[in-house]
């Protein structure tokens, strides 16, 4: 172990943060070994291969993690029905402990005792990284050096970083023209800090890239349908060319593409993160926004009415634990097992209108529902019996009669 005690694995993005970190561990004597998810982001992946290699990594590994990212936590996620504080639906959050497996599994197959992240020391990624690597390896030593005094005292900022990365020749594509973060995947774009930390300021038009201003948005709206097997999509088909899609990775890709054209699943918001600051943000996530909202028309349309409500609340709950890093505690494994079987009832098709920004329902289907037509409508008898209506009421209004009863003996008693 002694002779890997200065191994690292270091997740890389190729940022003005991660490479000079690189710079740094080699600096001060560690072997590095970048590790890089490709989990959807456009990136140029052999120039950033190249760049890692001369600031100084012993070795690059890229892995492309697309399709597990999208089956083994994007369909959760959305079979979930996961949004944290019911607006931001965790495209970062659940990219983590995907990540977090990439670097573990890179650790063991290199011999390393050690993997290193950029996350900061005020913001969730470092919890989220750090509780992932430990529950999946708990022997694992973790160099957070945003944590470190030796590091943040030297780097106090973005301004000393660009000095260091001129001063050892490590080329940044930071600009003045943006300046403010961002992380993308196939599910989402965050942005945040810079000139976002001020709530009050709209943010720049020019800010975001997978959706259109809403003034831009074509006129003319269109209508898509999307299957449903067990809770997770399954096909997408757009109605006015009759395109279908039934690959995952494709769907997710299709959906960001045709959301993102009529600009819908951009929020501006300010929540709470896990270390209890709060932080604005801006988030773009066309693909998920258009699935979350089908597959919950679905779910009211075939489940039981208090089955639902439960499984509402065991969603919060997840939410809660996937945003604060908790993808692999045993809390988050029993909840997510609660719902997906709910789930085996969740199949079916709903359509859509696409529009300026807003994802209409204008139907459903399923061979398996709750919904009886015959017993509901308003032209036919049923087996529902009127009168029955007259007991259920008069039960429920003796609750409402003795609260009255109460009111008035207080006004007396006043």
């Amino acid at each position: 172990m002694a002779e890997n005690n200065k191994r690292v694995v270091l997740a890389y993005s190729g940022g003005l943060d991660t490479s000079c970190i690189l710079s740094w561990l080699k600096e001060n004597g560690y072997d590095v070994i970048v590790y890089v998810a490709n989990i959807g982001q456009e990136e140029d992946f052999d120039a950033l291969e190249d760049k890692a290699l001369k600031i100084g990594a012993k070795k690059v590994i890229i892995e492309d993690l697309r399709r597990i990212f999208v089956t083994s936590y994007v369909w959760p996620a959305i079979a979930c029905g996961l949004r944290y504080e019911g607006r931001y639906l965790l495209g970062t959050s659940i990219a983590r402990p995907c990540i977090s497996e990439g670097l573990i599994r890179t650790a063991k197959a290199e011999k390393a005792s050690l993997v290193a992240h950029g996350a900061t020391g005020k913001g969730n990624d470092q919890v989220r990284f750090d509780l992932s690597c430990y529950s999946l390896c708990p022997e694992i030593e973790i160099l957070a050096l945003w944590r470190k005094r030796e590091f943040y005292t030297r780097f106090s900022g973005r301004t000393d970083l660009l000095e260091y990365a001129h001063k050892n020749g490590i080329p940044v594509s930071a600009t003045p023209k943006e300046p403010w973060s961002t992380d993308a995947n196939l599910l989402h774009i965050s942005y945040e800090s810079g000139i976002l930390e001020n709530p009050a300021i709209p943010a720049p038009i020019e800010l975001c890239k997978m959706t259109t201003n809403l003034e831009n948005c074509p006129n003319e709206p269109e209508e898509i349908e999307i299957a449903f097997t067990k809770g997770y999509p399954s096909s997408v088909q757009n109605l006015d060319n009759c395109y279908v899609i039934d690959n995952p990775l494709e769907i997710i890709e299709y959906l960001n593409e045709i959301g993102g054209k009529h600009g819908i699943g951009r929020i501006d918001i300010v929540e709470n993160r896990y270390i209890g600051l709060k932080s604005r943000g801006i988030y773009e996530a066309p693909g998920s926004k258009i699935l979350y909202e089908a597959h919950q028309d679905l779910e009211i349309y075939v489940l039981d009415r208090e089955v639902l409500r439960i499984k509402s609340y065991l969603a919060e709950k997840m939410s809660d634990y996937v945003y604060n890093g908790f993808w692999f505690s045993p809390e988050c494994d029993f909840v997510r097992e609660s719902i997906e079987r709910s789930q085996k009832y969740v199949t079916g098709m709903v359509r859509l209108k696409l529009c300026k920004g807003s994802v209409s329902i204008l139907g459903r289907s399923s061979d398996i529902s709750l919904y009886n037509e015959n017993l509901v409508s308003m032209d036919k008898q049923g087996d529902f019996q009127p009168e029955d209506a007259e007991g259920f009421i008069r039960t429920q209004a003796i609750r409402l009669k003795e609260f009255h009863r109460f009111k008035k003996q207080q006004q007396i008693a006043e």
